[in-house]
């Protein structure tokens, strides 16, 4: 079995007791798939599974086409998906793109961040670059999503305060220790490896909040950043392994270390995986509850969106706080709560092409967003309270502790190939068994099965 190594660390003044890098570099270099849990591996897959379907659609959106037009695919058996194939340092970057711009992919609430879009396409990259097996590939994955994850544990909530994005930060070191379990396992070369990524990390919240497209780059260049930093430390290459605790490392340069933070750290080796949520709705996440409430309270009530006479939101600090009435852009959409609800109040639906077709200004004026106390207090679960007042009068309420697709509720294998299957009309999903299926095949193959050439 790996060694599975449980860290405290303790925060006080100018003291951190712990070296976190190599502590990482040994869960990610020992792991290996028989010590995965079988929920862990179900989940990865599962985590896969959605990848490929959003980023498969995110590849033929305006910023993924964008990217592609910039970049090219250069040349190598790397699968850019929906592109064809190129050299791996590019399809990283690409279909980390892909995967992010359409704000359909995983997350982790407590890590505030966006994993698999910045893991899985190191991993892949990495795999098909060296002939990994798709059980080789899985390892990765479970072992870089529980470096993200643990990153953005131990970062939060002072690093998102500063105005980084997790995504992009985080994201960097479990890239790096996904490619680096399949290129250069080696606990050494990982060490160096999480040293290399660590001084790339990068990814401000800015460019999620003015809606641009540099928010998809974040994903993007966190994998591809990570598989730089295996390739180079495969080769020597050295990185610091005090980047994340030491002096001017990573918790001292871009997260606020107070009395607060005086808390044992996440545990290594929990497979934190299997935290994950998965999305239905292409906005931020942090919209998500008052969405589910307001799609309940339609479902369970038969009125149209011109009788509504007022609707009241209460919420989390964070969540009310995303509440433009104007957005200019698709990017800036995703972020407003207003926009979001009053598409889903007059369609009944919010899915990509909505978010495309525009809102209602007269229904979003009718949208007045609170912060609940009471309710941000329990922001780690992301609660809205929804009330709609009809023009008859009457008053329809729902209330939401959390949005569906979390762990206490999660969604099924059927409901993402439902999504796949929304978000790409036309693609035979009866291919996508190969992903609850493959073992010891190639992971080319695995992609061969799902792509084709």
């Amino acid at each position: 079995m790996g060694r599975f190594i449980t860290i405290t660390v303790i925060f006080k003044g100018n003291i951190v007791g712990s070296m976190i890098t190599r502590r990482l570099a040994d869960f990610v270099s020992s792991l290996s798939y028989s010590d995965i849990p079988g929920d862990a591996i179900e989940m990865a897959r599962m985590c896969l599974l959605d990848f490929i379907g959003v980023a498969l659609r995110g590849s033929s959106e305006m910023s993924g086409l964008m990217a592609l037009g910039a970049m090219g695919k250069g040349s190598g058996e790397a699968t850019i998906i929906g592109h064809g194939r190129g050299d791996a340092e590019r399809a990283a970057l690409l279909n980390g793109i892909f995967a992010h711009n359409l704000d359909l992919d995983d997350g982790h609430r407590g890590a505030q961040m966006h994993p698999g879009s910045c893991v899985i396409p190191a991993a892949l990259a990495a795999a098909e670059a060296t002939g990994a097996t798709f059980s080789d590939f899985i390892t990765a994955m479970v072992a870089g999503y529980e470096v993200a994850i643990f990153m953005g544990l131990i970062s939060n909530p002072g690093h998102r305060e500063l105005g980084f994005h997790t995504t992009g930060t985080c994201g960097t070191f479990g890239a790096a220790a996904a490619s680096s379990r399949i290129i250069c396992p080696d606990v050494d070369a990982v060490v160096n490896s999480l040293g290399i990524a660590g001084t790339q990390a990068a990814g401000l919240l800015e460019s999620d909040h003015a809606g641009t497209m540099s928010k998809h780059l974040h994903a993007g260049r966190a994998a591809q950043s990570g598989l730089i930093s295996a390739r180079l430390a495969s080769q020597g290459f050295t990185g610091a392994e005090s980047v994340i605790d030491g002096d001017e490392g990573f918790l001292r340069a871009m997260c606020r270390l107070d009395d607060s933070n005086m808390n044992e750290t996440p545990e290594i080796g929990a497979f934190h995986i299997r935290d994950v949520y998965l999305k239905r709705y292409p906005v931020c996440r942090h919209l998500h509850s008052t969405l589910d409430a307001a799609a309940e309270i339609i479902r369970e009530n038969n009125f149209r969106a011109s009788e509504i006479e007022e609707v009241i939101v209460s919420t989390y600090r964070i969540a009310a706080e995303h509440d433009s009435y104007s957005p200019a852009t698709v990017e800036a959409v995703r972020q407003s709560l207003p926009a979001s609800l009053a598409m889903l109040l007059e369609g009944g639906e919010l899915r990509v092409e909505d978010l495309e077709g525009g809102f209602s200004q007269e229904i979003a004026s009718r949208i007045r967003i609170e912060v609940d106390p009471a309710l941000d207090e329990l922001r780690n679960m992301r609660p809205s309270r929804v009330k709609v007042r009809l023009r008859n009068g009457d008053v329809l309420k729902a209330y939401r502790e959390l949005p569906r697709g979390e762990p206490e509720e999660p969604y099924t294998w059927d409901d993402i190939v439902e999504k796949f299957r929304e978000l790409n009309p036309g693609y035979e999903t009866e291919r996508l068994d190969v992903i609850g299926e493959a073992d010891q095949e190639p992971v080319s193959d695995v992609m061969l099965e799902l792509f084709g050439r």
